[in-house]
């Protein structure tokens, strides 16, 4: 049996850890208040480390200093707080990596799934709610929210568990962590909310976040965290764990510092106090359409309290719930009309009346014609409010949804434009392939002239130059067919870039992509690097975990395999000699992981 520490007085304590007068603007203050003052706290002071920074950060923050106290990685998926864990973890050697069962390596576990902000920073490096937890129950969990477990399809060897919902108000998948460390996550799930309940209106919901600043999270889920929090108080571990977060990253989770700030926000909001729904939708109209979509836009409702999510209706049926004020509704068919109205919800599951209506009828079908512009975004509906600052920012046009993160909107190059600073232009999935590319840069304010990746479904298809001059540049024979998601990535973090004007051609022959690739060349691993790159010397350097790797295989882009490599690591130290190639783009495929690589 393990030496467990019992703490009577948790909200005394834990107060104790802070820096003397760091939650004083807070006093006196509840509800929405509390909050916001709480992520004013909460935000100034933090220091992203970016996401590499993370396994760093676990050799202080993730290590056992309370149940075995052996120094090894701190895993509320296999942590067994009365009994003998079934495996450990040391703290760097068993880094991930690959893993195909429980026990292969540990990983970065984002309590709220990084899909859901686009895996922006500094969310997706922030180590208050980034727990380190074993790759495979980490994969398991994927990105459903927390709830109740009625029949699991997935048990860890702690007893955490995957499968249907019983928790009320929400019927889908969602992951139960044991008891012991229920809790923890409805503290690290408050934090989140919290420090970035600004952003909150610009993230997915995930069936588990609201779109509002207060309360920030869907009835049902508040409900669940706020019956963890209340039976699962704070711990010893999460006391040092939040003490080691600060010397770490610069800011605290006031959750473990002060528990009562939790019902103080939300305790006292209960749904059936709320009667009051949303007003009705204004504004509902046709944004774009395709053969086989339509995509709505309309006016954000108000509410008493904070509008939480939008039902779209089609001929009288609803077809999606969404956070933003926009959707596209998929899987049409060609020359066909619909009609469509939206209806607002809040928190506590009031909801408005219906939206007036709207119709539209999709284009007809047909082959597309090679050559012809797919896609043309002038970035004359691209959301304008608090333009100058810099965040995340998603709108919608003719069926394709972009999202642009580190981003402002009051830079101008022929009208509106996106500027991109930190971050990246992202749209949704098009069909019909990508030809060629084009698209007008700028830089603004100072920095140096620079260049922008293009990516293919993840895969690097060449690059955008920009200098202070506009200048339009044309990518040719890209030739991807089927469905695309393109992404223009800023190379710098400090240059802010304009981006106005970005078209393709589509592309109905043979794509580069085959069957034949590797499918997970469109994601690449984040738990293996390849450094430098563009390579050198005929010779690939990769950081990670590489030991366990039983296999390498190179692949062009047209799928074919380059070389083929058994056992690759077993003779080097976390490095390949490969045969000679041409000028190019690559993929490393290693196991299951795949990385590109540049060889020029």
């Amino acid at each position: 049996m393990k030496k467990i520490i019992l703490f009577l007085a948790f909200a005394g304590l834990a107060n104790a850890q802070a820096p003397a007068g760091y939650y004083s603007s807070a006093n006196g203050l509840a509800g929405a208040a509390l909050k916001t003052e709480l992520s004013s706290i909460i935000t100034n002071g933090h220091q992203d480390k970016g996401y590499g920074g993370l396994w760093t950060a676990y050799k202080t923050t993730d290590i056992d200093k309370t149940y075995e106290n052996d120094g090894s990685i701190m895993d509320i998926y296999s942590e067994k707080p009365n009994g003998a864990d079934p495996y450990n973890y040391t703290v760097v050697t068993n880094q991930c990596g690959t893993y195909s069962v429980e026990g292969n390596c540990y990983n970065r576990e984002h309590v709220v799934p990084q899909s859901l902000f686009n895996e922006a920073s500094p969310m997706v490096a922030d180590v208050n709610f980034i727990r380190a937890t074993d790759g495979k129950v980490n994969g398991m969990r994927s990105n459903y929210p927390y709830g109740k477990v009625g029949t699991a399809t997935f048990t860890s060897k702690n007893g955490s568990k995957l499968g249907n919902s019983v928790s009320s108000g929400y019927g889908g998948t969602v992951f139960e962590p044991i008891d012991e460390f229920k809790g923890d996550i409805a503290r690290m799930i408050f934090y989140f909310v919290t420090r970035y309940q600004s952003k909150l209106s610009t993230f997915s919901s995930g069936n588990m976040l609201g779109n509002t600043t207060f309360p920030g999270l869907q009835t049902w889920e508040l409900n669940v965290l706020l019956a963890w929090h209340n039976q699962d108080p704070v711990s010893q571990a999460e006391i040092v764990r939040n003490n080691a977060s600060y010397a770490y990253q610069g800011n605290r989770n006031p959750f473990i510092d002060n528990p009562a700030y939790v019902n103080q926000i939300w305790g006292s909001q209960q749904p059936s106090n709320d009667t009051q729904a949303p007003t009705t939708v204004t504004g509902l109209s046709v944004s774009g359409k395709t053969s086989s979509s339509v995509s709505l836009s309309w006016t954000a409702s108000t509410d008493n309290i904070g509008v939480s999510s939008y039902d779209v209706y089609m001929n009288g049926s609803l077809k999606t719930n969404v956070s933003s004020t926009s959707a596209t509704v998929s899987g049409l068919s060609p020359s066909t009309s619909y009609t469509f109205y939206v209806v607002a919800k809040d928190a506590a599951g009031n909801v408005s009346s219906n939206s007036s209506t709207v119709s539209a009828t999709t284009e007809s079908g047909g082959t597309t014609n090679p050559g012809t512009d797919c896609v043309s975004e002038t970035f004359e509906t691209i959301p304008t409010g608090s333009s100058s600052s810099y965040s995340t920012r998603t709108w919608t046009n003719s069926g394709i949804t972009w999202t642009a993160t580190d981003a402002r909107t009051d830079q101008t190059i022929s009208n509106k434009a996106i500027t991109v600073r930190d971050g990246s232009l992202k749209s949704s999935s098009s069909a019909n392939g990508i030809g060629s590319l084009t698209v007008t840069t700028q830089l603004k304010f100072s920095g140096s002239n620079g260049t922008f990746n293009v990516l293919v479904n993840g895969v690097q298809a060449g690059t955008i130059p920009y200098s202070t001059t506009a200048a339009t540049t044309t990518i040719n024979n890209i030739n991807v067919s089927g469905n695309v998601i393109i992404t223009l990535e800023n190379n710098s973090s400090s240059n802010r870039v304009a981006i106005d004007n970005l078209s393709w051609t589509c592309y109905s022959g043979t794509g580069k992509q085959s069957k034949s690739a590797p499918s997970a060349v469109q994601a690449e691993s984040k738990d293996l690097q390849i450094y430098p790159n563009p390579i050198s010397n005929q010779e690939i350097f990769v950081k990670g975990e590489t030991q366990n790797i039983k296999k390498a295989e190179i692949y062009n882009l047209q799928g074919k395999v380059m070389q083929t490599i058994n056992d690759p690591f077993k003779n080097s130290k976390g490095s390949i000699k490969i045969k000679s190639l041409t000028q190019g783009i690559y993929i490393l495929k290693l196991d299951n992981s795949s990385l590109k690589f540049i060889i020029k």
